[in-house]
């Protein structure tokens, strides 16, 4: 009934726009001069009917939940919930809305299926409400709208009240979705240093989270230092640019300025199909063909000390992943240099290379330090290749032949399971994330005063 909800807002709003742009457009026929198009006048129509019944049905779907629940839990017998807990209770509306949805384990009790069968009904009065009170909107929008249409209606301006209330509302939405993310960030790594001294986990070479979560476990006393962490992911990242930078640039080069248009219509979709394939389509490469090489070639051939999983075979497939990041932006900006800079440059008896070296690169520099900043964010993000490629094992080295892990992976590692939010184990993901932010915000800083100081030179 949902979908069939916003068929109808959707139907409805064109069935507006349409009318009051027909409407107007008959009174422009007939000699009358509008105050603004036909065109806003459809709009204003789709924004007084489409507007309130979408915000109706949001609205409507995030509280009928809890208040068919609140319903349903008021329903049940007095004997079956008689001293029973919160969780407990959670647990009976668990198996009652799965019993309503048909996953049946076992045999439920009698009142677990009456409760299911009053949560159907309940769940299906609620959507044919929706369903005609959302008509109701939309016909009194509809309505409204159409009695609006004149001569002196500023249709015009109304739309664009609307519009600009819309992009208000979500740079708003960015700003608090960006404030809670922090805030969520700084909380619960508060409560991760308040059991584990800051200095520990900032100077702190080893990271040993496996600790006791029970008081008849047996565990070691855990080791937070995140040095090991955050060293493994810069010297992952550091290969994978490595690898990235100067293939992605020098593609980039030879498709914008050297190569035939036929080369680059080829060439260039090519290329940039490495974005589309999957990560762990990446891992799986990493794993089974490029570690292996390297084993074969730096231990057999080279007799060198090589890990099964190595930084070296993940860095370098991520790499492979980040060149049509780098490249695209590249050569967007490359592109994007004005004609004549490079007209000029050629008039004055410079060569092609030359042109692009002394010229054109460099008034290109701030698109590509935004691409490489891109690959840079998605390295420091990247966790599948480096589950499969890397291992999961911290250790505090440089050494590209050896096997480390990174933030991300410990994130996703320490939060999986049914850990509470109570133990150091757990909360050290908030305080890894934490200082990963604070890391990448100092990149991104870095990027933008590099952006800025090549942009105001030619400008």
């Amino acid at each position: 009934m949902v979908g069939y909800t916003f068929l109808l807002i959707l139907l409805l709003s064109a069935v507006g726009f349409v009318l009051n742009r027909n409407a107007a457009q008959e009174l422009r026929a007939g000699g009358s001069r509008l105050h603004s198009l036909p065109v806003f006048h459809g709009g204003y129509a789709l924004a007084l009917a489409g507007l309130p019944a979408l915000i109706f049905v949001l609205l409507w779907l995030m509280f009928e939940g809890s208040f068919v629940s609140a319903l349903v839990r008021a329903s049940l017998p007095a004997e079956a919930v008689a001293g029973l807990g919160a969780g407990e209770l959670s647990l009976i509306m668990a198996e009652v809305q799965q019993t309503a949805s048909g996953l049946i384990f076992g045999e439920p009790a009698q009142y677990v299926r009456d409760a299911a069968a009053y949560y159907n009904t309940l769940h299906s009065i609620s959507d044919w409400a929706m369903f005609a009170l959302v008509l109701f909107i939309l016909a009194g929008g509809i309505f409204l709208a159409r009695r609006s249409v004149a001569t002196e209606f500023r249709a015009r301006q109304r739309v664009e009240k609307v519009l600009s209330g819309l992009m208000i509302f979500a740079s708003v939405i960015a700003i608090f979705t960006t404030i809670g993310i922090v805030a969520s960030l700084v909380f619960e790594a508060a409560r991760f240093f308040a059991l584990v001294p800051i200095t520990d986990f900032l100077f702190g070479t080893a990271w040993e989270p496996q600790i006791a979560i029970r008081p008849d476990q047996i565990a070691g006393a855990g080791a937070f230092g995140w040095l090991p962490v955050i060293l493994g992911t810069l010297v992952i990242t550091f290969i994978a640019l490595l690898v990235a930078v100067p293939v992605g640039l020098l593609s980039a080069i030879y498709l914008n300025e050297f190569a035939s248009p036929l080369l680059r219509k080829i060439a260039k979709p090519i290329l940039e199909v490495l974005a589309g394939v999957p990560t762990v389509v990446y891992g799986f490469f990493a794993i089974l063909v490029v570690a292996p090489a390297l084993r074969s070639f730096g231990g057999d051939t080279l007799g060198l000390p090589i890990s099964p999983n190595t930084a070296l075979a993940a860095g370098s497939v991520m790499g492979v992943m980040l060149i049509p990041f780098i490249s695209s932006f590249a050569d967007d900006a490359l592109t994007a240099v004005p004609r004549s800079m490079r007209d000029g440059s050629l008039a004055l008896g410079a060569t092609q290379s030359e042109t692009v070296l002394k010229v054109l690169f460099p008034a290109a520099i701030p698109g590509i330090v935004g691409g490489v900043l891109l690959a840079v964010s998605r390295a420091i993000g990247e966790t599948m290749i480096v589950v499969m490629a890397a291992g999961l094992i911290a250790t505090l080295t440089i050494n590209p032949l050896d096997s480390v892990t990174t933030v991300t992976v410990q994130i996703v590692t320490l939060l999986i399971g049914d850990t509470s939010f109570d133990n150091p184990k757990t909360l050290a993901a908030f305080a890894l994330g934490l200082m990963l932010f604070i890391v990448t915000l100092a990149l991104n800083v870095v990027a933008l005063r590099v952006v800025r100081k090549y942009r105001e030179l030619y400008d």
